[in-house]
């Protein structure tokens, strides 16, 4: 299933960096997922493809332009969400609108999309960091999203 997966990254235009990066993220991704609560399938292909829209854009909009990718390769609902839904903690259709995405809700709502998305966070290029360095390389955000991705790192590291 993963070369699969690999090969569709590198169809949609993915660097080398970035399918290297998808895949330190699934590492991380996969250490969260041990509980059965957890739907470990999901978190794979979703790690794997959460970037699958940098092969377009390296701005915000890939992970919208990543989910209409995956809907499109007929993908699971739940892969497709999870690809929207990983940047830092998410955002609210409010901020999506502000800041020129579809006004949709993109906050991580399954367990499944806030595994990835906290994988994500701790992951710089293929290097592992704390949340603490994430912070830190996130100074500019606002503090409300800065105070978004912390919670998120909380309730995340309950089920490491």
């Amino acid at each position: 299933m993963t070369e699969h997966l690999l090969k569709k990254l590198e169809s949609a235009g993915c660097s080398p960096g970035v399918v290297a990066h998808c895949r330190a993220v699934r590492e991380v991704a996969l250490t969260f997922a041990a509980d059965p609560l957890v739907d470990r399938q999901h978190v794979d292909e979703g790690a794997l493809l959460h970037d699958i829209g940098r092969g377009v854009s390296h701005a915000l909009d890939h992970a919208e332009i990543g989910g209409a990718l995956c809907r499109a390769e007929g993908l699971a609902e739940e892969v497709a969400a999870i690809v929207e839904r990983h940047i830092g903690a998410g955002f609210t259709a409010d901020e999506c609108s502000l800041l020129g995405l579809l006004p949709r809700d993109c906050m991580p709502r399954t367990i499944e999309e806030k595994i990835v998305a906290h994988a994500d966070n701790l992951v710089k290029g293929t290097r592992i960091i704390t949340i603490e360095e994430r912070l830190m390389h996130s100074l500019d955000l606002p503090a409300r999203l800065k105070k978004r991705m912390y919670r998120l790192h909380l309730e995340m590291e309950l089920f490491r």
